[in-house]
């Protein structure tokens, strides 16, 4: 059922409805579950209406949809407003609705609420931070399947938590990827272990400062109790040290801790030597620490050391995160389409010995891609300057050796052809995708073929 912006009627019996505002992949998996429940909903959207499949299925399953703008009456007979993690609460339709004192969640806040309410054992560990999560996660998740554990990674690096909950077995373990936006919704969320892996700016168009930023982070703590676990790094206590709830710290990093990485490369837990960074087959600094604090939640949710250590030798990391893509001639090409911050691509340079050459561009966030120069020192072979981002790059980078070539297949097919034997190719735009993509995972994808193409 399609319906027009402006004053809306929807017929939903006597019952108050629930409106779940924004309908991304985590919407429509709230959607679906209030439907699952027999609960009165409606969908609203910006857009101007569904694409011909989705309007099919939204008439399959009952659920009426509002497009083309979010009109007040929406909120008449309105019990609960469920947003998306992309609109910011102060949207005027949100505004409005904590006017009227309706309760603003977000799709985690009603996962969680789903999974306490099944009391059948399950647990939640959640994991936050700038860089890092989604390879954290995963990896945390596939430590305790090694231990013969049902984990299931969800949340932001793909599976709405909520899908995820509908499809999980009894006693599951849920890790969780939790963004910034998904954690300004939170109410009751708890979870029995929780990371806060690290800290730069990012999503300040949102959250105004570095330190609001901070605080909404720290929410993933807020109800967490003394039988709890909190995974901070070492290095960083003024990140951490204020963090609301009651649970025991732990810490992961480079010097003595609970877990740690000392000077000849070996990984420590709890005492007890795991293996040596180069056992890893995720490179850099940066996933040593993600491996420390992904076994540090692994532990507490309840994996061997021997299936933390098994597990740490066999991971094979994530798509589009500094993934080896193929060697030809002495030129490897590594895709980390999932760098679209400044930071993110620095760590990715940090993580690949030179020489390199590295595509930058795509949509443009606001910020300086002057720290990539120290990073880059002693490592750079040449630049790529693609996509929108082409004047902004050229400003701060403009002379370092660079090449200029905006449609993304040339710029890929340039870099590898420039590359000499013994250079990584390396896609870290530093950048959105959405001058030319639809997301980062369609423009890594992209990348790839065309690697495939060139080993050919």
């Amino acid at each position: 059922m399609q319906e027009a912006p402006g004053r809306v009627t929807l017929d939903v019996g006597g019952d108050m409805r629930t409106v779940v505002m924004g309908a991304g992949r985590s919407g429509l998996a709230a959607a679906r579950f209030l439907v699952s429940q027999k609960r009165p909903v409606v969908l609203t959207d910006s857009r101007s209406g569904p694409d011909p499949d989705l309007e099919i299925e939204l008439a399959k399953a009952g659920i009426p949809g509002v497009w083309g703008g979010h009109p007040a009456s929406l909120l008449d007979h309105c019990g609960e407003l469920i947003v998306s993690p992309g609109i910011p609460p102060s949207a005027p339709f949100v505004a409005e609705a904590v006017s009227r004192g309706i309760p603003v969640i977000g799709e985690v806040e009603l996962a969680h609420r789903a999974l306490r309410a099944r009391k059948d054992g399950s647990r939640v560990l959640g994991v936050t931070g700038t860089n890092g999560k989604s390879t954290t996660t995963d990896l945390a998740a596939h430590l305790l399947r090694a231990s013969g554990l049902p984990a299931v990674a969800c949340g932001n690096l793909g599976t709405p938590v909520i899908e995820a909950v509908v499809a999980g077995a009894p006693g599951a373990i849920y890790v969780a990827e939790l963004s910034s936006y998904q954690l300004e919704t939170v109410a009751d969320f708890h979870a029995e272990a929780a990371a806060f892996l690290n800290l730069t700016p990012d999503h300040l168009a949102r959250h105004g400062t570095l330190e609001a930023y901070r605080r909404t982070k720290l929410r993933i703590f807020e109800r967490q109790g003394p039988d709890d676990l909190r995974v901070v790094p070492a290095a960083h206590p003024e990140w951490w040290e204020d963090a609301p709830g009651a649970a025991r710290t732990a810490r992961f990093g480079w010097f003595p801790c609970e877990a740690w990485c000392d000077g000849q490369g070996l990984l420590h837990l709890h005492g007890e030597v795991l293996l040596h960074r180069d056992e890893l087959r995720i490179p850099g600094g940066h996933n040593v620490e993600n491996a420390l604090a992904a076994a540090l939640l692994a532990r507490h949710g309840g994996a061997t050391l021997e299936a933390v250590r098994a597990g740490l030798r066999t991971y094979p990391g994530l798509a589009h995160r500094i993934a080896f893509c193929g060697e030809k001639g002495g030129v490897r090409a590594y895709n980390d389409s999932k760098g679209t911050n400044v930071d993110a691509t620095v760590t990715a340079i940090r993580a690949l010995p030179g020489p390199l050459v590295l595509l930058l561009g795509g949509t443009d966030k606001g910020a300086s891609y002057g720290p990539l120069r120290q990073a880059l020192d002693g490592k750079l072979r040449r630049l790529v300057f693609l996509g929108d981002a082409i004047p902004q790059l050229t400003r701060d980078l403009g002379d370092l050796p660079h090449d200029v070539v905006p449609a993304f297949d040339d710029a890929v097919r340039g870099a590898l052809a420039l590359a000499r034997s013994g250079d990584q190719v390396l896609l870290s735009p530093a950048c959105a995708s959405f001058d030319q993509f639809d997301n980062f995972e369609q423009r890594g994808e992209r990348f790839e073929a065309l690697v495939k193409a060139w080993l050919q």
